[in-house]
């Protein structure tokens, strides 16, 4: 494998604000890494760096062997805000966005025709942009990304809004990318999409890298502990009456709202926390669980022990550079 991308010693501030404070990181070709992290985290910036759309005020960033800038016609971007121009036709924006990346209007017309119909979004072509569904214009966005068969695509929340089974369609037509050699770097704050796709994860809060490393390793964390309970009634409340026990660090739901997961801090006793959940909250199930990115995510994020951040901060600084 071969580096694509390449961010060293980058800091980028905003009047007071410091939006990226001294990140490395590095992706490899082929491969999928998520780029993770509360709002507010710094990961937005870091991408339009990387797009070369604003510059680092500190450290650099390799894009292909090059600077960002010139490395442009080579990247593909769908960002989280949808910038389709509804009153054109697809077709006619499809061909638009592949001259901008100097494909002809009818070789772009080609592959967005053949791209739509594996997006199950076949004789769209005539339609209005204004006409689509959500769903629908997401799915548009994405192959115009897609027109000029980059080497490095970028998505920025790319499953948001998504049904489950558009996402497994999305899902799917990422994973071919990767098998036909295109490196993918994803922000997204669905940890489950994250862990199901990704090779590797950096986590950002701050501004601030806090975890770089390979899925399987981030998931393998020390002293990360979970429960997974099935609650009678609303898993809402449940999950809130939870969250507010001691010993109970942070809460979420599976997607089916069905089940909650609770993840236990550090010092805390699992016995008596099960013992406190059972006594309070009408169960069906409750159980230890599987550690997810989602409770990986949770731990560092949440966590508010300068030290124990400074420790996963050093690791994360030495499986970069590795």
């Amino acid at each position: 494998m071969s580096l694509v991308l390449q961010l060293s010693g980058v800091t980028k501030s905003f009047g007071a604000v410091r939006a990226v404070d001294g990140v490395d990181f590095r992706m490899e070709r082929g491969e999928i890494c998520g780029c993770l992290g509360p709002n507010g985290a710094g990961k937005s910036t870091m991408i339009r760096m990387i797009l070369a759309i604003i510059r680092p005020d500190e450290g650099s960033i390799s894009v292909l062997g090059g600077d960002a800038l010139d490395a442009k016609d080579w990247l593909g971007y769908l960002p989280e805000e949808r910038g389709l121009y509804r009153k054109m036709k697809v077709g006619a924006f499809m061909a638009y966005m592949g001259r901008l990346k100097g494909i002809s209007g009818a070789a772009s017309r080609s592959r967005a025709a053949a791209f739509l119909d594996r997006m199950e979004l076949p004789g769209i072509m005539d339609r209005k942009c204004s006409d689509l569904s959500k769903g629908q214009q997401q799915k548009v966005q994405f192959v115009s990304a897609l027109l000029h068969e980059p080497e490095v695509l970028i998505l920025d929340e790319p499953f948001s809004g998504l049904d489950p089974v558009n996402r497994r369609l999305f899902q799917a037509e990422v994973l071919a990318l990767r098998e036909r050699g295109t490196s993918i770097l994803f922000s997204t704050h669905q940890m489950e999409q994250a862990e199901r796709l990704c090779d590797r994860v950096i986590l950002v809060n701050k501004g601030r890298k806090i975890l770089d490393c390979k899925v399987s390793e981030a998931l393998r964390q020390p002293g990360i502990r979970a429960l997974e309970i099935e609650p009678v009634g609303s898993s809402a409340e449940a999950a809130a009456k939870i969250g507010s026990m001691a010993g109970i660090l942070g809460t979420s739901t599976n997607d089916d709202g069905r089940i909650v997961r609770a993840e236990l801090r550090g010092d805390a006793d699992q016995r008596s926390v099960m013992r406190d959940i059972i006594a309070h909250v009408e169960l069906r199930a409750i159980q230890e669980a599987r550690v997810t990115l989602d409770d990986v995510f949770v731990h560092l994020v949440s966590d508010a022990s300068a030290g124990a951040r400074g420790t996963v901060a050093g690791r994360a600084g030495g499986n970069a550079a590795a």
